[in-house]
This record gives structure tokens, C-alpha cells and sequence, in this order.
């Protein structure tokens, strides 16, 4: 396998984005990345573009071909393939242009995510969301989204000791972290107080515990690490890609404290990299809901298992901690448009890798981390980033 590395990335503001369609923000992003990579139309092989639910949220289906035919690239007729693992398409799309790269097939590729998430009711945004989950076993039968990871929350707590003000301090840090990037959907910082009088959605979590509803997008542009330095002055090499599934209803899995997809996901791409953990200065994990940012953490290997919560109260997913975890303010702050979210992620540690975070830099960042969640753990990837000293 040859060694890929990201030369360009791009990413629009997340949030109620009322006065642009899906093609803007996905093509607005991936010209961005373009621009940012050096690179002309005429130099890419292949387009991916993750998105979960277009053709129910804007009617919209065919969305591979929609963004290469309105960025000018469907003149060249290149492959532009849609990718969907529901929360977890963005990281998906990411680790298909991996591999298209790193077995030679394509030398310069493109790799984006978007999704438009507010041109529906939230009713209706959350019955979309919900699809990631069982249909027939569980959201048929009256179970939200927000109702499974209740449940995952519920028996944390009793299993570990997790405390609800534990729950709350995940999302008080990915606040204080999303008010420092002005891509960000909420750019101010909360209290566990408002955490915690905020409007129950389903015991034990209340509101500021779950991720909005967003549109937004994010791209970045993959080569050859070879022919990275042509295109970019600091390239970031993608040393690890792993991907995992698990069973899709909750009430199947082995232990519905653990994702035991994230695990392996991990565990592939850090044997990819021959890295540890330790290794790590930066991650970007999938906390559409309080409970899932602990149970990543852990998963992920940063810490114990039922210790997640006691780290993040202790402030060592921190900026300054002992893992930067969620710089970017993570989905519950910079906000959560389903099909961007895993590129987001990516743009994101290339960003604290190259050293242009601003007032969010993480000191000495050179090695970084992302996983991607789809549904409450049946698909997850994670990849691992490197900045070459």
C-alpha cells in the first residue's frame, strides 16, 4: 500500500444555514479544499461524498453525481460515489478515498461530506436520525434515538458510577472549545448548571447532553504522500484507517456499555500505525450525545473502562489535558450535519496538526485521532493522522 496524505481541506460554518441549498455548502467546501491543496479540476481521479439522508431531508437522492456535475467536475466524467454508514458516513467516505489512493487506483482525490439537516421539522429530524437504528426492533416499537443512548447512559451510570454531573462537564468542555471556533454552530460557553435545568429529552439526558440538528459540510483533498509536498507545505499523512460493525438493535449487543466496533476500528488503525495511545496529542470522537464522548474515550482505549466520565471532570480531555479531546467543540458544540461530520473531524486534526488552530491549538500536537460513530455503534471508523517532525 502506498502512503496517502491530505493536502487540502475546507469545511463551511455548520449551523441553521436557511440561505444555502445542499450543492452550495458541499461544493463551496470542496472548492475550498481544492484551493487550499493547489490543485486544478483537471488533476482529480475520483469524487466521495458521504451523506446519510438527502433524499429525506431535501428530496434529494443521487447526491454523488449532484456535487460533481455543479463543481464542474462531471465535464471530465470522473467516478463521484455517495457513501452512507448513517453518523458515520463522513469517516466512511474518508477511508474509501484511502484506499482508492493507497492501493494505487486514484493518485489525487476528493473527499467530502454535507448533509442539510433544518429544512424539515425537528420532529421530523429526529425520525430521520432515527432510522440509523433498528426499525423493525426498536424505533417501530416508540424508541428514539435519544431512548437508546438513554438507556447507554442509564446503565453506565449504575454499572461505573458515572454521575450525571460528569454527563453534563462533557458538554461544558465541548462548549468552552466550540466558543473558540468561529466555524461552530453554538460559539458560547455554558455552565453545568444550564447543563443540567435544561429541558429533559430523555432521562437521564437533557437537551445541552444532545448534539443539534446542522447543516454544514467539509472536504479535504487526498494524494500520494510522494506528491504531497508538491501540493502542500505541511501534508498530514493518514497512517491508520480501521472500520468495524456491530449488530444494528442495542438489545443484541454484548455489553451496551462498550462499543466493541470502536474497539476493533482502533485497534486496526493503531496496528496500521504503529502507534499507542499515548502517542495520541489530539481527538475528534463522536459525541452526539454526553454519554457517547465517555464511552469513546474509553473504547478507544485514552482510559479505563468506567472511567471516562472521572477524566472529563478532571479536565484531562482538555485542551490542556492529557488528550485534546473534541477541539473543535465536537458534534455537540460545532454542531452535527450527519454526512459531514466524520470529513469535519478530519479538517479538524489536520488543522491542530499543521498548528493553525488559533486561540484552540493544542501545544505540540503531532499525532491525531477520529471515529466516526454510525447508528449507536453498528458502524464505526477511526483513522489516525501524523505530522511528519
Amino acid at each position: 500500500m502506498r502512503r496517502v496524505g491530505i493536502i487540502g481541506i475546507g469545511i463551511t460554518e455548520f449551523g441553521e444555514l436557511w440561505d444555502s441549498s445542499f450543492r452550495k455548502i458541499g461544493i463551496s467546501a470542496g472548492l475550498a479544499a481544492v484551493e487550499d491543496a493547489n490543485i486544478s479540476a483537471e488533476h482529480i481521479d475520483a469524487l466521495y461524498v458521504g451523506n446519510m439522508s438527502a433524499g429525506r431531508f431535501i428530496r434529494q437522492e443521487h447526491v454523488g453525481a449532484l456535487i460533481a456535475d455543479y463543481s464542474g467536475l462531471a465535464k471530465g466524467h470522473i467516478p463521484a460515489t455517495r457513501v452512507e454508514a448513517a453518523g458515520a458516513s463522513g469517516g466512511l467516505a474518508l477511508r474509501q478515498g484511502f484506499l482508492a489512493v493507497a492501493s494505487g487506483m486514484n493518485d489525487i482525490v476528493v473527499v467530502g461530506g454535507a448533509e442539510k439537516m433544518t429544512d424539515v421539522s425537528d420532529v421530523e429530524s429526529s425520525l430521520i436520525q432515527s432510522s440509523a437504528a433498528d426499525q423493525e426492533w426498536e424505533t417501530e416499537l416508540g424508541v428514539t434515538f435519544a431512548g437508546l443512548h438513554s438507556l447507554i447512559a442509564t446503565r453506565h451510570m449504575h454499572e461505573y458510577g458515572t454521575t450525571r454531573e460528569q454527563l453534563a462537564d462533557v458538554a461544558v468542555k465541548n462548549h468552552r472549545h466550540g466558543s473558540l471556533n468561529p466555524k461552530a454552530q453554538f460559539r458560547r460557553e455554558i455552565s453545568r448548571d444550564v447543563v443540567l435545568k435544561s429541558p429533559m429529552v430523555s432521562s437521564p439526558l437533557r437537551m445541552f447532553d444532545c448534539a443539534p440538528s446542522s447543516d454544514g459540510a467539509a472536504a479535504v483533498v487526498l494524494c500520494p504522500f510522494e506528491m504531497a509536498g508538491k501540493h502542500a507545505e505541511m501534508p498530514i499523512e493518514i497512517v491508520g484507517s480501521g472500520q468495524a460493525s456491530d449488530s444494528l438493535a442495542l438489545h443484541h449487543r454484548r455489553d451496551i456499555c462498550t462499543m466493541d466496533a470502536t474497539r476493533l476500528a482502533a485497534k486496526r488503525a493503531f496496528k496500521m500505525a504503529g502507534l499507542r495511545q499515548k502517542d495520541v496529542s489530539v481527538a475528534e470522537v463522536h459525541d452526539n450525545f454526553t454519554i457517547s464522548e465517555i464511552l469513546a474515550i474509553e473504547d478507544l482505549g485514552f482510559f479505563s473502562k468506567g472511567e471516562g466520565g472521572k477524566a472529563t471532570e478532571d479536565g484531562r480531555t482538555a485542551l490542556e489535558g492529557d488528550v485534546a479531546v473534541n477541539s473543535s467543540g465536537g458534534l455537540k458544540a460545532r454542531g452535527d450535519p450527519i454526512g459531514a461530520t466524520g470529513v469535519a473531524q478530519a479538517v479538524e486534526i489536520v488543522t491542530q496538526l499543521r498548528g493553525k488552530a488559533d486561540e484552540r491549538q493544542v501545544k505540540d500536537a503531532s499525532v491525531g485521532l477520529t471515529q466516526n460513530v454510525g447508528g449507536t455503534g453498528a458502524t464505526v471508523v477511526v483513522h489516525l493522522f501524523r505530522r511528519e517532525m
